[in-house]
């Protein structure tokens, strides 16, 4: 038997185009020889559907489409991912469902067990968890279907109760499948595999998981299917953020050694980033149907980074570059911001903003006459600037990429209504060394960003001599700080046990807590983190936090 991997890039809600790709990769499985072919978790609507699934008309999509796909499943079996209703009046209205389809009908239906409920996963605000356990039967084969974190258990993991394939490996099965919906993150990976090599190995069956690719808004799914032997040898895999479909051959697989597979390199930490921001750009854009994007270009490391970016996801016709120097602006921020726009052929206009910016301060003169140049002169360029950039947004139908990074974001380093606009941010789940780290990345093989741009020290240039630093701790610090805070959910006291400054943690931490209104004000982040700002993160705008 023969076992085809699909990985594909599915749009929530499209179900002509999901059902098409679905169908015509059963056809190429087909034409492979393989007898099954797997999709991923809740393949039919896409991930994740958040509250369409309390809509009728929705489920009712999703059960033609199941049945429209079953259609075409003769001569070949298929496992596919759809919402399935519950016809139990106890409990939810629906089932996270995996579908066997087999001779133009639906064969049987699996529900997944264990429901996640924390960081951007809310599953059991709509699914009914599963009660029972059935192995799938498909050409003398007893299959245990397994969805997502139905394996994700395994070694007591304290977020669950209980453990499905315990249940299953007692109507001893010949095989696990686990379709999944697992978003990307730069640990992710190396997670995944080791969880994977983990149910292998503690069941002695072989293993076949299919994930979703592509981005659906801020979550970016970066694939990584792959088959596993029964002694938990990888046997095949396939890349990462991309479409694929890979044929196994089921007969044999337990007898393949280590040495006898094919070396996957696993990509680092800023490939594996670079790699995942291009794709949500691309995937944002083309799934609203956007074609062409625009940004402030600055001279700094943040806007050159996401001009690069762009660049690759949309193709540097599709990408504008607006330059807008101020009074304050270093005459080797704009040559270098010129400089990177003619290196990647991308059109740039320069527009100063001083005689806009005066024009606010004469208005504004009876107002402030008396009082000291202070952050309101300072945001008033930034916002000049954002208003230039949505009026040519809105005169050309560009949509505007956001260039602020987590640092900023985390510790309210940024204006609103000014440089944190924009439709997407690029880099809101990215520190500023992590920033510094994409362009190098960027520059490996020939100097595309500037050198300067990225040597020199970081400023806002809103007032004269101004450096990030003037504001903020040195980012190799400030950055440490946030990750243990952000990511790892460390308080103040273990910080500072840690050995960093008390001062410091205490005022980084305070601006962190004291700018979460600014952070719900923002674009959608594209995820890359254990942990970005956003849906994963639910904090209280209003409360008070002991720093």
């Amino acid at each position: 038997m023969k076992i085809a991997l699909a990985q594909l890039n599915y749009h929530i809600g499209h179900f002509e185009s999901n059902v098409r790709k679905i169908t015509d990769t059963i056809r190429e499985a087909k034409r492979r020889e393989a007898g099954l072919v797997i999709f991923a978790e809740l393949a039919v609507c896409g991930y994740p559907p958040r509250d369409f699934l309390e809509f009728s008309d929705f489920i009712d999509r999703c059960d033609k489409a199941v049945q429209s796909i079953a259609r075409e499943c003769m001569g070949i079996s298929a496992i596919v991912g759809s919402p399935a209703r519950n016809p139990d009046t106890k409990g939810k209205d629906l089932y996270n469902a995996a579908f066997v389809l087999s001779e133009g009908r639906v064969l049987s239906s699996h529900y997944k067990t264990l429901l996640p409920n924390y960081d951007v996963f809310d599953e059991y605000r709509y699914f009914e968890p599963n009660s029972r356990y059935e192995l799938a039967l498909l050409n003398g084969r007893r299959i245990a279907v397994t969805i997502c974190e139905d394996l994700w258990n395994i070694g007591d993991d304290p977020l669950y109760r209980g453990n499905p394939m315990d249940e299953l490996s007692r109507l001893q099965p010949d095989m696990i499948v686990n379709i999944a919906a697992s978003p990307f993150h730069y640990d992710q990976a190396v997670v995944r595999k080791r969880v994977l090599r983990q149910n292998a190995e503690k069941y002695r069956l072989p293993l076949f998981y299919v994930n979703h690719v592509g981005a659906q808004t801020e979550l970016l799914f970066d694939g990584g299917s792959m088959a596993l032997n029964a002694s938990g040898t990888v046997v095949d895999e396939l890349g990462y953020f991309r479409e694929n479909l890979h044929v196994v051959d089921l007969e044999g697989i337990n007898d393949i050694l280590p040495d006898q597979t094919p070396e996957h390199e696993e990509p680092g930490k800023t490939e594996l980033i670079h790699d995942a921001l291009v794709m949500g750009i691309r995937n944002y854009f083309r799934k609203l149907g956007f074609e062409k994007a625009i940004l402030g270009l600055s001279g700094g490391v943040d806007s050159a980074v996401t001009l690069v970016l762009a660049c690759e996801a949309l193709g540097p016709e599709n990408v504008r570059a607006v330059l807008m120097p101020s009074a304050f602006s270093s005459d080797h921020s704009v040559e270098d911001a010129r400089q990177l726009a003619e290196n990647l052929n991308v059109r740039y206009d320069l527009i100063p903003v001083e005689e806009a910016y005066q024009s606010f301060l004469k208005t504004l003169y009876p107002l402030f006459s008396g009082h000291p140049f202070d952050i309101a002169e300072e945001n008033l360029q930034a916002r000049v600037r954002g208003v230039i950039l949505m009026a040519i947004c809105n005169k050309f139908g560009y949509i505007l990429l956001n260039t602020s990074n987590k640092s900023e974001a985390a510790v309210g380093y940024g204006t609103l209504y000014g440089d944190m606009n924009g439709g997407l941010a690029v880099l809101g789940d990215v520190y500023k060394t992590e920033v510094y780290e994409l362009a190098r990345f960027i520059n490996r093989e020939q100097e595309v960003i500037p050198a300067s741009t990225i040597l020199k020290p970081p400023s806002a240039e809103l007032r004269p001599g101004q450096k990030d630093s003037d504001s903020l701790p040195e980012y190799d610090i400030l950055d440490r700080i946030l990750y243990h805070y952000i990511e790892q959910r460390l308080g103040p006291n273990e910080l500072i046990a840690m050995g960093f400054d008390e001062e410091v943690v205490r005022r980084t931490l305070s601006l962190v807590n004291t700018n979460e209104y600014k952070r719900y004000q923002t674009p959608p982040i594209l995820r890359v983190s254990p942990k970005a700002f956003g849906m994963g993160r639910r904090m209280p705008i209003v409360a008070r936090y002991l720093t």
